[in-house]
């Protein structure tokens, strides 16, 4: 048999036989999740970009309503940019709160250079990590119904 064949209403793929649609479709899924998060630099980066944005890192008392703790990202940004400013007094938005709890997010305006680039890299871990998952969901979808047939098919 090819790669690929249909054989008594099921799917052939990859050395496994007798797959049903649901099975061929996380088949397809778990190929494509490997080739997606082969071990490159993006991956790395934003994972790195995640993890090093967790507020973990005890801190001193904040104002009342303040998230507490700081992040690894937020404590070197600050070291490296010091109390530098955007030009012109201009305020940037940066986003605050813990992604897994949406209800904690919230929008603050900063001036601050240092506070800006620690709150934006686990925003940018999450966004490469948020393209990755999309670059999966797509590629698999568009494979699975190549190989699908009739009712199997997604859309």
């Amino acid at each position: 048999m090819d790669t690929v064949e249909e054989l008594n209403n099921t799917y052939y793929y990859a050395g496994r036989s007798n797959l049903t649609a649901c099975e061929l479709l996380f088949m397809i899924f778990c190929e494509k999740t490997i080739e997606q998060l082969g071990l490159d630099i993006e991956d790395m980066a934003a994972v790195i970009a995640i993890v090093s944005g967790r507020n973990n890192i005890p801190t001193r008392a904040k104002p009342g309503g303040a998230i507490k703790n700081t992040s690894i990202a937020s404590i070197t940004a600050r070291r490296v940019f010091k109390k530098s400013k955007f030009p012109f007094m201009i305020k940037l938005p940066t986003i605050v709160g813990h992604i897994t709890k949406p209800k904690t997010l919230k929008i603050r305006m900063v001036a601050n250079i240092g506070t800006f680039v620690g709150r934006s890299v686990p925003v940018l871990g999450w966004a490469i990590l948020a393209s990755d998952v999309s670059q999966i969901t797509w590629n698999t979808i568009r494979d699975y119904n190549f190989i699908a047939r009739g009712d199997d098919k997604i859309w």
